[in-house]
C-alpha cells in the first residue's frame, strides 16, 4: 500500500516513545492505522526507514496480525508489501467506565486495523495456559472471546500458538524469559517498547518463517 511505504519517511522525524492508546467511544474509530504506525514503525537500514520482510509466497499480498492479548495489548501486522508495523495499544478503561469498555474499545480498534490494512487472512495470538492470578485469567477470557467472535463473525483465519513455542522459535529456549524475548527480537532489527510489543513481533516472525506452524 502507498501509504505504509510513506510511513518510513515519517518516522524519520517522529520524536518520543513508540506508544499509542486508543479511547475512543464505542463505534467508529476516530484514528486510522496511519497514526498508529507513524508512532510506532520501526527504523532500519533501507532507505524508507522500515523494516520489511519478504513474504512467504502463501502469504504474499496478504496482510497477518499477531497479538499479545491483555488491557495492553501487543500488536504487529505484515502488511500486502511486507511491511512490519508494531506497537502496544491500551484499552485501560477510565475510572467512570464499565468493566465491558475495554473490550468494545478493543473490538473497535479490530475493525479499524483491518479496514486501514485492507483485510486480514489471519490473526495470530498469544495462547496463554497458566495465569498470574484470577483477574489476569479473566481479562485474558474477555480478550480471546471477544477476538474470536470478531474473527468467526467476519469469517477471518485466527489461531493461538503457545508460549513455549513463541520463546523456543525466536530466542531458541521455550522457557526463555521476557529480557532474552526482547533481545531476541531487537537482534531482529526492531525495537519494541515493552514486552506486549516483542511478544506480538515474535508471534508475527514465528507465523511468518513456519508459514502459520505448517512447516
Amino acid at each position: 500500500m502507498g501509504m505504509l511505504r510513506q510511513l518510513g519517511r515519517l518516522q524519520a522525524a517522529a520524536t518520543g516513545p513508540p506508544r499509542w492508546v486508543f479511547d475512543p467511544k464505542p463505534g467508529p474509530c476516530s484514528r486510522s492505522l496511519e497514526t498508529i504506525m507513524i508512532s510506532t514503525i520501526e527504523t532500519g537500514p533501507a532507505a524508507a526507514g522500515a523494516i520489511a520482510f519478504r513474504p512467504h509466497p502463501a502469504h504474499a499480498h496478504r496482510a497477518i496480525l499477531s497479538l499479545d492479548l491483555g488491557t495492553t495489548t501487543g500488536w504487529a501486522l505484515r502488511s500486502h508489501d511486507g511491511l512490519i508495523p508494531s506497537g502496544p495499544v491500551s484499552f485501560r478503561p477510565s475510572r467512570y467506565d464499565g468493566g465491558g469498555m475495554r473490550y468494545l474499545r478493543f473490538r473497535s480498534w479490530l475493525d479499524q486495523i483491518a479496514a486501514d490494512a485492507g483485510g486480514l487472512a489471519a490473526i495470530y495470538f498469544e495462547e496463554v495456559r497458566r495465569h498470574v492470578g484470577t483477574d489476569a485469567a479473566h481479562l485474558y477470557g474477555g480478550f480471546l472471546a471477544t477476538l474470536s467472535a470478531w474473527c468467526e463473525q467476519r469469517t477471518i483465519a485466527y489461531q493461538g500458538v503457545p508460549v513455549g513455542t513463541i520463546k523456543r522459535h525466536v530466542a531458541a529456549k521455550g522457557n526463555a524469559d521476557k529480557a532474552a524475548v526482547m533481545a531476541a527480537v531487537r537482534a531482529r532489527g526492531f525495537s519494541p517498547a515493552d514486552d506486549n510489543e516483542a511478544d506480538a513481533i515474535a508471534i508475527l516472525l514465528w507465523a511468518i518463517e513456519t508459514d502459520g506452524g505448517v512447516r
